[in-house]
């Protein structure tokens, strides 16, 4: 196939003014707009826990959590990107007007089939500029398994935790997150926890 296809661009200022009106979420990478699907319960259940999580025991502590309904924007040297994380923390926030946050130090994506490839490629690569975010999580659906990539001196490290007697230590914004609690009253389609990811 031959010739290109011509798009037509938004602009940042009319994709954060369209977002306040859709009623569907849109991401937004260098002037193209994607909406975004719907999720499913499992992964609904799996993202309320972690905001209720990081609420509790960030009470009357200077971060705070926020949900899926607030953008991350990402500055890149070409280009700008909005994403939507299922939950992120941040301790220095955008004024209460903004629709977005620029600093998150904590950012989650609840992995999916169809996002997988996504959280963990092209988003896993774009939080990673961000200079204030110090650890992403990757919380899978169909296992009790979070994937941390935790900030080093060495650049952003690749760590496991499995299993729902598992805690998932915090000490970026100093905190203990249980297993359990990310997956309670969550069950899986097997008894069988999954195998560790490779």
């Amino acid at each position: 196939m031959t010739g290109s296809v011509q798009w037509n661009l938004v602009s940042e200022r009319d994709y954060l003014a369209g977002e306040e009106l859709s009623s569907v979420k849109h991401e937004y990478v260098a002037g193209t707009v994607h909406a975004m699907a719907g999720a499913g319960n499992q992964h609904n259940a799996i993202a309320v826990n972690l905001v209720g999580e990081f609420r509790a025991r960030l009470k009357d502590r200077p971060c705070r959590p926020f949900n899926s309904d607030t953008k991350v924007r990402i500055r890149l040297p070409t280009h700008v990107r909005y994403y939507y994380p299922d939950a992120l923390v941040v301790c220095r926030p955008n004024p209460t007007s903004d629709s977005f946050q620029d600093d998150p130090v904590v950012i989650v994506e609840v992995l999916s089939d169809s996002t997988h490839r996504l959280d963990d490629g092209e988003k896993r690569d774009a939080y990673f500029t961000i200079p204030s975010l110090r650890v992403y999580l990757l919380v899978e659906q169909e296992a009790a398994v979070v994937i941390a990539y935790r900030r080093t001196e060495q650049g952003f490290v690749r760590e496991v935790y499995s299993g729902r007697e598992t805690i998932l230590p915090l000490p970026e914004i100093q905190i203990e997150l249980p297993l359990s609690e990310v997956y309670d009253r969550v069950e899986f389609q097997t008894n069988v926890d999954a195998e560790l990811p490779s």
